[in-house]
């Protein structure tokens, strides 16, 4: 089991991440690995990790384009309004500060469902206040993976719908039918799980005050919010309202028409129609949204390719075939272990809803076989994909943070998102999806 390729291959981007080599390169390298490993020809897992880039295509380009519109919103001073408003709302309170952050985070998985998108348009602003309150930014980071993840974990709403449905779809498929509405009952307790988690990040961990250096941030505020101040007072204007209907048309096009980029490029679209932006800075928005979020857009691409590959090595299988046979009967086992495997595998991948079709083969006969009712499968297997993409180095969960965050080069996407979103979500996840298979 311990040189089960998924499991050296994950281990190998871990490690490389954790040496600071750029995530690019280090999935690259992790999937070859993984590949060879399992008996594939070097070329061949090049060829797999190539071919399977395209499962996220519409993912990178989505990221592309909202990066665009978070320029374009910014540009207008919206997103600069609204960074005065919460700072106002405050009072100098740094904990409020990063709870309401936490809260804006939930809405953009439910209430108004357009996840990361949001980041870079409300957190870049609200840096220069973070370095006056001497808010540590792994709290932040910690803040934005709970709101990105938590809901869809706990709450059949939006993305979360999306996930439990995939859940309830997986296991009636393979034999064990839920039905999609009773899937909260059971995953309620690992969000509540993250829930803890997050306050010990807040409110202890991350609570001492650091400091980061103030005249970057000015830098970069000057740069990207170039327009800001010749906005800067408190009253709406025309190209405010603008940039609001853009935003609104942007999701009210990604709910109906179920697409992210169409609803990106109709938002840009209405705002460059109606003058809040105008016909010659596109190119420059298009640069600022490549800028942006182009890194996250390519580490989507390879991530799922390495996806790919890892799914070819037939290693996943294997895995959970290896796991199974030393479960001895024991739900307590057997729950540490299954939810155990779905870190590695989700860790690897760096999704939750890529992982649930993976698992879910598996774990519905296994977790039959030992005596799991279908509300504590639900937790085995939610628990499982879930784990990962809270610390894993290709999740958007760890990399939107990031690319707010780290607009002004002052924050590490492996030390400062993905090490402690790992440790304050990963343990209380495991932790309650163990309690919660062993009581429902």
């Amino acid at each position: 089991m311990l040189f089960n390729p998924v499991i050296l291959s994950v281990l190998v981007m871990v490690i490389l991440c954790l040496l600071n080599l750029n995530v690019i390169i280090s999935l690259i390298i992790a999937a070859l690995v993984g590949g060879t490993l399992a008996g594939m020809p070097i070329g061949e897992a090049m060829k797999t990790l190539i071919g399977g880039m395209g499962g996220n295509a519409e993912t990178a380009l989505s990221y592309i384009l909202l990066g665009a519109l978070a320029v374009a919103i910014n540009k207008t001073g919206l997103a600069g309004m609204l960074a005065k408003k919460i700072a106002g709302a405050i009072k100098g309170k740094a904990v409020a500060l990063v709870l309401i952050i936490a809260g804006v985070s939930m809405f953009s998985q439910n209430l108004i469902p357009v996840h990361i998108a949001f980041v870079p348009i409300l957190i870049p602003p609200l840096l220069g206040v973070m370095n006056r309150l001497k808010i540590d930014r792994r709290a932040v980071a910690c803040a934005l993976t709970f709101g990105l993840k938590a809901p869809y974990v706990a709450i059949p709403a939006g993305f979360g719908l999306i996930f439990h449905g995939i859940i309830s779809d997986e296991m009636t498929a393979n034999g064990m039918e839920i039905a999609k509405g009773a899937i909260w009952k059971g995953m309620w307790l690992p969000g509540l799980g993250m829930l803890v988690g997050l306050l010990f990040a807040v409110l202890i961990t991350y609570r001492k005050p650091r400091e980061y250096n103030a005249l970057a941030n000015e830098e970069v505020s000057a740069s990207s919010m170039s327009e800001e101040k010749n906005n800067s007072s408190d009253k709406m204007t025309k190209n405010h309202y603008v940039a609001l209907i853009g935003a609104v048309a942007a999701l009210v096009v990604q709910l109906t028409m179920e697409s992210l980029p169409l609803g990106a490029i109709v938002g840009l679209a209405i705002m460059v129609i109606f003058g809040a932006i105008k016909w010659k800075d596109v190119d420059e928005l298009m640069s600022g949204g490549i800028s942006m979020m182009g890194f996250i857009a390519f580490v989507m691409l390879v991530a799922s390719g390495y996806g790919s590959v890892i799914r070819e090595t037939g290693g996943v299988e294997t895995l959970v075939n290896a796991a199974s046979g030393i479960l001895g009967g024991s739900k307590f086992i057997a729950s540490i272990i299954m939810i155990f495997v779905g870190l590695i595998i989700t860790m690897g991948i760096g999704t939750s809803f890529g992982t649930i079709p993976i698992i879910a083969a598996i774990y519905v006969p296994l977790a039959s076989s030992i005596g799991f009712s279908p509300l504590a499968t639900v937790v085995l297997i939610g628990t499982a994909a879930a784990l990962g993409d809270a610390g894993s180095p290709a999740s958007d969960s760890t990399l939107g943070p990031t690319a707010g965050l780290n607009v002004d080069g002052q924050h590490n996407h492996i030390w400062d998102t993905c090490v402690p979103t790992f440790l304050h979500f990963n343990i209380p996840l495991i932790i309650f999806g163990v309690i919660g298979a062993m009581i429902f």
